[in-house]
């Protein structure tokens, strides 16, 4: 019977003895109060949740798989991950290294490294689903307009909509500069895409209300080659002015 155990002596090791993380912490205001103490507590819980709630269903998440249903064109995730997932958010970890201005925790994000490294450890497939909302958050973070940080990232924060990261194309491989997805502007301010996209991990499934869809396109004017290519925010589902799903 395969078993997982949490690296903590080796994680504790490294951050404390070698690193002395919370020596570097006190140079940093937004996290000069976490100490060691904090730290491992922290990675004691997350060493749990990875070992007794993820690890459990990755043979079966393998055996089992995604069943696509072709009628509604909805994704249903094998038996357990949902389920996993709610316990995920509940716990509060998708928030650990979030900006509290969000709804985050603050946490360094080191420590929110070693969760995902013993999450993807004990079962990497349920860890993608997670995993690629981080990239949407940091990249909405970093360029995304005020009203798109306070319509995506507090839900992203909490887990509650997970995200994607839409890049390549059929005809594509890594070559995104060959990308033929469109993206015209449409007089209310938002854009219609059209074009095809392959391999987007965690790009439908059943385990949060809206799935938000960072897609590379192209504009009409737009340069030829990876210089011209754009950054859209296209979430499952429209979001209303009050927060509520269109």
């Amino acid at each position: 019977m395969p078993t997982y155990t949490p690296p903590l002596r080796d994680m504790q090791f490294v951050m404390h003895e070698v690193f002395k993380v919370t020596d570097e912490f006190k140079a940093l205001p937004r996290h000069a109060e976490v100490d060691a103490d904090t730290i491992d507590a922290v990675l004691e819980e997350a060493g749990k949740f990875a070992a007794e709630v993820t690890f459990p269903l990755n043979i079966g998440g393998d055996e089992e798989g995604c069943v696509l249903d072709r009628a509604t064109h909805e994704v249903k995730t094998p038996t357990g991950f949902k389920d996993a997932y709610a316990k995920f958010v509940e716990g509060g970890w998708a928030a650990l290294s979030c900006d509290p201005q969000y709804g985050g925790q603050g946490l360094p994000f080191v420590v929110s490294q070693c969760l995902y490294e013993m999450l993807n450890s004990a079962n990497q497939a349920w860890t993608m689903y997670p995993g690629l909302s981080h990239g949407a958050y940091e990249a909405l973070v970093a360029h995304g307009t005020d009203e798109q940080k306070a319509t995506y990232l507090p839900k992203l924060t909490s887990g509650e909509w997970t995200g994607t990261m839409c890049l390549t194309e059929p005809h594509c491989g890594t070559d995104l500069g060959m990308l033929r997805t469109k993206a015209e502007p449409q007089p209310d301010g938002s854009y219609r895409l059209t074009g095809n996209k392959i391999f987007i991990s965690a790009g439908e499934h059943d385990m949060a209300e809206n799935i938000i869809h960072l897609v590379l396109a192209r504009l009409p004017d737009a340069p030829k080659g990876s210089k011209g290519i754009s950054l859209f925010v296209v979430p499952k589902f429209n979001v209303n002015a009050d927060g509520s799903l269109g």
